[in-house]
């Protein structure tokens, strides 16, 4: 992923795209961060890291994005929205929410969860198999309603 990132910064610094260029720089940067971090602990950053960051990333340009629109900034909200499409491409396909349905109920059914006390060990198993490709505040959601009834 790390590859494709700088070969598209490259790409993107001949063609003069500079809304992609920032973008791209600040995944970088991120993942350098999240190297240095990982390398104080003694770990190294695995793909399931990355993902996870790129998603915490997106997360937070949403939030900008929805206090850009509610106060009329349509300047800044197509920034956010620029930097969410470049983040997204390096994602894995989401699940749809068929899909996700389907998830957790098999995550209920691996864990032998019965009640919403086993809530954590059902997302624990989402996010083994599903980091990435999955919201995870809506899988708790999911989860808590199946759990629940």
């Amino acid at each position: 992923m790390r590859a494709k990132i700088n070969e598209d910064l490259k790409a993107a610094m001949k063609s003069g795209d500079r809304q992609k260029v920032d973008a791209l720089r600040m995944i970088n940067a991120a993942l350098k961060d999240k190297d240095i971090e990982a390398r104080g602990a003694g770990k190294s950053v695995s793909e399931d890291d990355a993902l996870a960051l790129l998603q915490k990333m997106i997360k937070s340009r949403q939030e900008s994005l929805d206090i850009y629109e509610k106060n009329a900034r349509p300047d800044l909200a197509d920034k956010e929205r620029g930097e969410i499409a470049v983040i997204s491409s390096y994602l894995p396909q989401q699940l749809s929410e068929a899909e996700a349905a389907e998830a957790v109920k098999a995550a209920v059914a691996e864990v032998g969860a019965a009640s919403i006390k086993d809530m954590g060990k059902v997302v624990a198993a989402l996010k083994a198999k599903y980091t990435g490709r999955m919201d995870f505040g809506k899988a708790s959601a999911l989860v808590k309603a199946a759990l629940a009834g």
